[in-house]
C-alpha cells in the first residue's frame, strides 16, 4: 500500500478516529438508544483523547484551540439556553455529541501546548 507524502501512520489514524467520532457523534445525536449507549458515549470520548493527542500538529494547535472552544462553548451555550430544543431536538442531541467528541480533544490539546510552552 503506497504511504501518501507526508502523511505518517499517526496522521491517518487520528484522522480516522475524528471521521468515526463525527459520524458516531451523529449517529448517537440522533437518537439511538441502544443498550450500548454509555459504552457508545465512552468510545466518542475517547476518541476525542486519540483526536487530541495524534490529529493536531504545531501549526494546527491554535486554529483547533479557537475552533474547538468556540465550538464547545456556543454549542454548550445554546443547549443551557433551550434555542436547539426550539429549533429541533435532534440539532441539541447532534450537538451533545459533538461536544463529548470535542470537549475531550480541545483539552488534551490545549494541555500538550501549556507543556510545550512549559518547557520552552
Amino acid at each position: 500500500m503506497a504511504k501518501a507524502k507526508g502523511v505518517s501512520r499517526f496522521n491517518r489514524i487520528g484522522a480516522w478516529a475524528f471521521a468515526i467520532g463525527v459520524i458516531l457523534a451523529v449517529v448517537l445525536g440522533l437518537g439511538f438508544n441502544g443498550p450500548y449507549q454509555e459504552n457508545l458515549l465512552l468510545v466518542l470520548f475517547l476518541l476525542g483523547v486519540v483526536v487530541g493527542i495524534l490529529n493536531v500538529n504545531v501549526k494546527e494547535v491554535m486554529p483547533f484551540l479557537t475552533s474547538g472552544t468556540v465550538l464547545a462553548l456556543v454549542s454548550f451555550l445554546g443547549l443551557q439556553v433551550g434555542i436547539f430544543q426550539g429549533l429541533s431536538v435532534l440539532v441539541g442531541s447532534v450537538l451533545r455529541g459533538l461536544l463529548t467528541l470535542f470537549v475531550p480533544a480541545t483539552l488534551v490539546v490545549a494541555l500538550k501546548t501549556m507543556f510545550m510552552l512549559a518547557k520552552n
